[in-house]
Order: C-alpha cells, then sequence, then structure tokens
C-alpha cells in the first residue's frame, strides 16, 4: 500500500522533546512564530520537576545563583550561560514559570536565592523554582518542622527511613510511618499508577484517613510524588484540607510523576496554544538548504515533510539520542556537525570519578556563536537559520554545576529570540 505524504510548512522548526524544546516552544509562541515541534520522547520524565539555575560552582553549593553566574561567565566565557545577561535569564525563568503555571501546574516564583528542594535519598538540593505541591517541603526543612514522612510497602525509589537516617542530623523532628495504600494493598506500586488513582476524588478519603490516623501532631506531612496526574494542585490542595496538616511532595526516583506531569501537560495545552506538535517520531533525516531546512519523518501511517524557513536543535545528548558515541569518537546524529570534544577516548575521563575537575567528555558538544548558531571546522556559521539550545552545546557539566534546567530555559530564550530576530528580518 502506498504511504501518504504529509507536508507542513512553518516558520521555525524545533528539534527535540525535552526540556530545552518545550522552552523553545513557549518562547516561540510567544513572540508569536509559527512553530512546529518535533522528535521522539525525551528526557523529561527523568527529571524532578525542579528548575536549577546553578546550584554549585566550583564545587560549593551556592545561595545566589545570580553572583554565581556573574562568577562563571568570568571563569568560563565559553560556557552557554556567557551568552546572555542575568536580566534575559531570569525573564526567561519567569516567563517559563508563568507559562507552566496558567497551563496547569502551579510553580513557584523565581528568586534572588536557590531554594533546598528535598531528594528521595535524604539529600536537599540547590534549585530556583519547584512545583507548588513540593515547596512546602523546602519550608518545613528550613524550619525544622516536625514532620512525618509516609511510604508504602511495594512502592520502589523511595524509602521514608532511609529518608530520615540521612537527615537525622539536620532535621532532628522527622518521623515516618509505611502505610497500605488503599485499593492496592500487598501489590507492587508504580508512582505513575498511584498518581492516576488520587485524581478520582473518591480515591482521596481512605489514603488521608490512614494518613490522619497516624499523624500525631505533625505540622506537615510528606509523600513521594504521586498527588495526581494532570491536575496536582488541586489533588494537593484537597488532600491538605482532608489530612488537615501541611502536605507536600517529593520525587521518587526516576522515570517519576513529576517530570511525566510536564511531559504530558506540554503534549496537551501547547497545540491548543498554536504549536504544531508531532510527538513520538523521531527525525530520520534533515536538509539544510539556504531558504531554511526539510525535516522528514516517518509515521506508523505516513510520511511527514517539514519545511521551516528556521530550525532549532534541541536534541539533548546520548540519553536522548543527540550525540553517539562510539570507538572513533563523538558524533551528532542528525546533521552530523562538528563536535566539541577530547582529542582521544584516553581523554575522556580522569583517572578518579569523583575528581573534583570533572570529566572532559561532559563538557562536549556544539560550538556555537552568540546567536546559538552552530559553528563549523572553521569557526563559521554551519547555517545562519540552524540555532541549538540545550544539553547538547558544548563547554557546560550541568550535572556537576546543577544547572541543567537553566541551561536548557535560558539557551531556548537565547536561541528563540536569534532565530524570530532572523526570520523578522528576512521576511
Amino acid at each position: 500500500m502506498k504511504r501518504e505524504l504529509r507536508r507542513v510548512e512553518t516558520g521555525l522548526a524545533i528539534i527535540g522533546a525535552g526540556l530545552a524544546g518545550f522552552a523553545a516552544s513557549i518562547f516561540a509562541l510567544r513572540r508569536g512564530l509559527d512553530t512546529a515541534q518535533l522528535g521522539h520522547t525525551g528526557a523529561i520524565a527523568y527529571t524532578t520537576g525542579y528548575f536549577d539555575l546553578l546550584g554549585v560552582m566550583d564545587g560549593r553549593v551556592l545561595d545566589e545563583p545570580w553572583a554565581g553566574l556573574d562568577a562563571l561567565r568570568e571563569a568560563e566565557p565559553a560556557h552557554p550561560f556567557a551568552r546572555l545577561g542575568n536580566d534575559e535569564i531570569r525573564e526567561a525563568f519567569e516567563i517559563f514559570t508563568d507559562a507552566i503555571s496558567d497551563m496547569g501546574i502551579a510553580y513557584s516564583k523565581p528568586g534572588d536565592h536557590n531554594l533546598s528542594a528535598l531528594l528521595p535519598s535524604g539529600v536537599a538540593k540547590p534549585t530556583l523554582s519547584v512545583p507548588a505541591t513540593m515547596l512546602p517541603g523546602v519550608e518545613a526543612f528550613r524550619t525544622g518542622a516536625k514532620t512525618l514522612i509516609v511510604d508504602f510497602p511495594g512502592l520502589q525509589g523511595f524509602s521514608a527511613t532511609e529518608f530520615k537516617v540521612n537527615f537525622a542530623a539536620s532535621w532532628p523532628a522527622l518521623s515516618v510511618c509505611r502505610i497500605e495504600f488503599p485499593g492496592f494493598e500487598g501489590q507492587q506500586l508504580y508512582p505513575e499508577v498511584l498518581a492516576r488513582s488520587l485524581e478520582a476524588p473518591h480515591g482521596r478519603e481512605p489514603l488521608a484517613e490512614k494518613i490522619r490516623a497516624v499523624l500525631d501532631g505533625a505540622e506537615y506531612v510528606g509523600l513521594p510524588a504521586v498527588l495526581g496526574m494532570h491536575a496536582p494542585d488541586e489533588v494537593h490542595a484537597d488532600m491538605e484540607r482532608r489530612i488537615g496538616a501541611r502536605l507536600f511532595e517529593i520525587p521518587t526516583i526516576p522515570p517519576a510523576v513529576p517530570g511525566i506531569r510536564l511531559r504530558e501537560m506540554f503534549e496537551r495545552e501547547l497545540p491548543r496554544r498554536g504549536l504544531v506538535l508531532v510527538p513520538q517520531l523521531k527525525v530520520s533525516r534533515s536538509e539544510l538548504g539556504a531558504d531554511g531546512a526539510v525535516h522528514h519523518l516517518q509515521g506508523p501511517l505516513e510520511d511527514l515533510e517539514i519545511s521551516a524557513r528556521a530550525t532549532l536543535l534541541a536534541t539533548g545528548r546520548f540519553l536522548s539520542g543527540g550525540l553517539y558515541a562510539d570507538q572513533a569518537g563523538l558524533r551528532e546524529t542528525l546533521l552530523g556537525l562538528p563536535v566539541v570534544q577530547p582529542s582521544g577516548r584516553d581523554n575522556w575521563y580522569r583517572r578518579d570519578y569523583l575528581d573534583p575537575r570533572g570529566h572532559q567528555l561532559n563538557r562536549a558538544g556544539l560550538e556555537t556563536d552568540a546567536q546559538f548558531r552552530p559553528l563549523d571546522a572553521a569557526g563559521a556559521p554551519v547555517n545562519p537559520r540552524l540555532f541549538a539550545a540545550g544539553a547538547v552545546l558544548a563547554h557546560q557539566d550541568w550535572v556537576r554545576q546543577r544547572c541543567g534546567a537553566g541551561l536548557a530555559i535560558a539557551a531556548a530564550y537565547g536561541a528563540v529570540k536569534a532565530a524570530a530576530e532572523m526570520l523578522n528580518g528576512s521576511a
């Protein structure tokens, strides 16, 4: 049977379905650009839902990330953050978190200081903005409030006892309790299934009743992140009212509900705001030209051909498939773009895994100019209509610097701004 070919024309094609890709779509729609987003499932489900800006520099945990950015630009002038000023990055965070809150998942306002956000292992992570369902946990930790941490037998990836043990010295007013999750007694539990079960109000009271019975005067209650999937703020408020104490979520190990919430919300809400979204399909081939690019995708029933006047790569690194490593070195997988990388495989890693300098491989990626345009081996833009953002960029170590979300959001903002200026100038 002959396959159908569907053609789509757009101003900006964003390739990638991770945080940088969706942030770019939000910024592009806000600028009024005709936008299509392409790509298979990104790595959002593997995130905590926290939006960090810059949490660590030179091994030091930062309280003031904005001052840290100033120091970072001086110490690492090739870092992607050096392409933007603090005012632009602050605006990017505010636009992004406001947009997400408007779409249905409330986030705290990015401020001047990092928050100490809770992780399932019983440590705190410096981050700039957290979901509203998790913000009371930041407050409880900061004040040392009497807090009950609840977990459920059969749930993998979260242990209330581990959480308490690791926080014992800094948070002595913690207590823990393990209760059966109503309706799932004796079963292996999955956070996503529990979250969807709490979408219906009749599923909440049995759990709230069990928690009330063991509250014992606790001011706060912490649960693994299972408070609904599509309306977590509504579920959170209802459960808090039923329990009679402040309630907060703690992300579990990935894939985790907070990331799945974001992905499903983006896929549901952004098309309603004008985005042409082609999810769950990988771009098989792209052709760059003087007037733009043509991107080819193969669906289960039809082929797609996306013609775009500008393209933004937000394809990520190894997990998302933007970069690939083999015996010959690293390569960019879609367009064969030059990759900044160590001179040989022997230089990918240092001998000590915990070497404070980090590993050179983690700073590999695409070299770009001030407009976030990938550069060729001679240092010139590969194509004036091609841009890049997110973890695929070189000269950053987002894991060690605790800046993964910040890198995605800030670079997407800068790349979309440059693309919009180019498109408006060539219109």
